[in-house]
């Protein structure tokens, strides 16, 4: 009796405490967590090499993490050597074959990889003495051959050959060098003459000056004992040659006398690559460094920041809008507010970027926004504490930026005491509208008259113009002379005369196609198949799973996404019709297809044809051939872009088709190789049902 007495008067007490809780009143926080980060076991070997243990028992593993940590190196008109050094080591060693040492790492179930700089290890903690001997023997010893060394110069020089056109690695070579200047070491970039000039002396020699152990730091983590570790690493690393790597002089690079757009004509884009740059002299041991990151973090460090809602949530220019800012003890880093944007909006996207940053520089935050910048940030901090990885890192920085041995375990408590007085003073310090240099790279020929015109607190902003170089250029030329006679028929005339000729086109009543493509590691299966009575069908799988199919039938048709079927609306199902035939140029003739001009596609003078409001082909002006459409839709509100561009063409039953489509959207480029075509054949009433 006297415990159910007890227990409804604590059932009381409690109802009367949660009476008083004044529940419109947001609840006062608490103190910031205590971070318990352990302490790091120190002990250095005669050759200079640092070593830092952390024990941790939880798990039966261990990572080790070797950092040199090296002023920046210029590679001059060598760029690339470094690589060639990342991509050689860990081949193997001296002693050990590359096939018989990537056996044993997979056997043993581990990892090992290499850096010009750096590496990585992680194992069970039962095979940490093997482990930790196979990469000291790689990282001492490399296996540098001539043959690896050829393998990897037709991989580096295809890779350069694939970014010749991709905006994005064109870009951001551009706001590198641009910021930096290409002398210097952080603006220098590679091409395939200077890997051409790369020889396999050369990269030994980078490997000789640099992957020395006078600035080296080797972190271990994880189910070891420092008596333990210190034995092993001493067996293992002591042969390591004591050395010192050279150090140079640098220039040091200046922001822009003014606001300037800097411009890199790249014809084949769908979207321009903008950014927003200017240098910053940032460390991490500066007393503003977790003000500055905060600030960041609220002008566009994700979904929740101001890029991101003005321009994708509010203006629909892009599918994402970021910034970020950087820290180096070396030299200057680089404050960026980026978009990728479709071409129609370039100019407005570039106001808006400025637009935000001015007014963070201007006005004061909100308390909501740095509220919630903090709990992400304290968010963030605890959950990356849970890999060990995170540990090394900032046993890693404390070692090497002149940290105080607690700036981890007051970190939450220092972000926690940041003010919005704080945040301004951060933006005013390290971003810049007045000198500022907005690089674009895009399709000139449809961007430029309007961003020539973009003007900013009442001054219009100058453009100047770069090759793919980064060299200083006159402003491009695009008006291209239509040849006398030529109209829209006769391109489309030549372009079928160019596949097989108007005959030989009527003869085609259906064809099927299938295509094959690999995305992010999946492949994609297209198929595809058309008639010359309006009907179509078009099938995408992944994985062997139906992803995507539209079926047009006469004057009906659905689409089926994701296994859920809807009926095709009428202007749905009339866009598709136009699109349903074997040909659709033979139509285009006939229709309100017209001639826009002439621009260059790919690399090669081309007629542009618009179509339709939404789609716009480009026919070489050399052989005739349709080398590609770009087309733009409107899905979620937004006005995306996408093109296909066409090649490889070959002969099926006299008429020839291309045989390689690349589908660009945005950053992502899908590249469907055709594996077989059929000319009325293949094709049935029950593909369309």
């Amino acid at each position: 009796m006297k415990k159910i007495v007890t227990t409804l008067v604590l059932a009381f007490m409690a109802l009367t405490t949660y009476a008083q809780v004044d529940r419109t009143k947001m609840p006062e926080p608490g103190p910031s967590p205590e971070i318990n980060l352990l302490e790091p076991q120190r002990f250095e070997l005669r050759n200079g090499l640092k070593v830092l243990v952390v024990e941790n028992h939880k798990l039966p593993r261990v990572t080790i993490q070797l950092q040199i940590d090296n002023p920046p190196i210029a590679e001059g008109n060598k760029a690339g050597v470094r690589s060639f050094v990342s991509s050689l080591l860990g081949n193997g060693t001296t002693s050990i074959p590359k096939d018989a040492f990537n056996e044993e790492v997979d056997f043993l179930g581990a990892r090992i990889n290499f850096g010009s700089q750096s590496a990585y290890a992680s194992s069970l903690s039962k095979y940490f003495p093997r482990i930790l001997e196979l990469m000291a023997d790689a990282a001492i010893h490399p296996n540098f051959t001539q043959e690896e060394f050829d393998k990897e110069k037709e991989k580096l020089l295809t890779s350069l050959k694939t970014q010749e056109k991709d905006v994005a690695a064109i870009a951001s070579r551009a706001q590198a060098a641009l910021a930096y200047g290409k002398q210097h070491p952080y603006g220098e970039f590679t091409t395939e003459e200077t890997v051409n000039n790369v020889t396999l002396a050369d990269v030994k020699q980078f490997y000789s000056s640099y992957f020395v152990p006078a600035n080296a730091y080797l972190i271990i983590i994880g189910d070891v004992t420092p008596k333990e570790v210190e034995k092993l690493v001493k067996k293992n690393f002591t042969p390591w040659t004591k050395a010192t790597p050279p150090s140079f002089e640098f220039t040091k690079p200046q922001d822009a006398l003014y606001t300037q757009i800097n411009f890199v004509d790249v014809p084949n884009a769908v979207q321009s690559e903008i950014a927003v740059e200017n240098l910053v002299e940032l460390k991490m041991s500066s007393p503003d460094y977790l003000a500055a990151l905060v600030t960041n973090q609220i002008l566009g460090g994700g979904g929740e920041g101001r890029l991101f809602l003005n321009l994708r949530e509010d203006k629909g220019y892009t599918y994402g809008s970021y910034s970020r800012i950087g820290n180096d003890k070396y030299a200057p880093s680089r404050f960026m507010a980026t978009a990728s944007v479709r071409n129609a909006v370039t100019d407005s996207s570039v106001v808006e970027l400025l637009k935000e940053i001015d007014r963070i520089i201007k006005e004061p935050v909100t308390a909501e926004e740095l509220a919630n910048t903090k709990e992400k940030y304290i968010g963030n901090f605890i959950m990356a504490l849970e890999r060990p990885e995170t540990i090394a890192g900032y046993a890693l920085n404390i070692e090497t930026e002149g940290l105080p041995k607690d700036f981890y375990k007051t970190y939450l408590e220092r972000i926690n005491a940041i003010t919005i007085e704080e945040v301004q003073a951060a933006a005013k310090k390290y971003f810049s509208t007045e000198n500022a240099r907005v690089v674009v790279a895009g399709k000139g020929s449809e961007v430029l008259d309007k961003l020539e015109q973009v003007t900013f607190n009442g001054k219009k902003i100058p453009v100047h113009y770069f090759d793919k170089e980064i060299n200083k250029v006159e402003k491009p030329k695009y008006e291209v002379a239509i040849p006398e006679g030529t109209t829209v028929k006769t391109v489309l005339e030549s372009y079928m005369e160019a596949i097989g000729g108007k005959t030989k086109l009527e003869s085609v009543q259906s064809f099927a196609m299938v295509a094959e493509a690999e995305m992010q590691g999946m492949k994609l299966d297209l198929e595809m198949k058309k008639t010359s009575k309006d009907q179509f069908m078009q099938d995408v799988k992944v994985m062997g799973n139906s992803m995507s199919k539209q079926v047009v039938d006469g004057d009906k048709g659905y689409m089926v996404m994701q296994g859920q079927r809807k009926e095709l609306e009428e202007e749905e199902l009339q866009k598709l019709k136009a699109e349903s035939s074997p040909f659709p140029e033979m139509d285009y003739i006939n229709g309100t297809a017209s001639l826009e001009g002439i621009e260059m596609v790919d690399g090669q003078k081309a007629y542009k044809v618009k179509v339709s409001e939404e789609k716009t082909s480009f026919y070489s002006m050399e052989t005739g051939l349709k080398i590609q459409d770009a087309v733009t839709v409107e899905a979620q509100g937004q006005t995306m872009s996408t093109t296909f561009g066409y090649g490889d063409y070959k002969e099926v039953s006299g008429i020839l088709f291309p045989f390689s489509f690349i589908q660009s959207m945005g950053p992502q480029k899908i590249d469907f190789k055709v594996k077989d075509i059929k000319v009325n054949e293949g094709v049935s009433p029950a593909d369309f049902q």
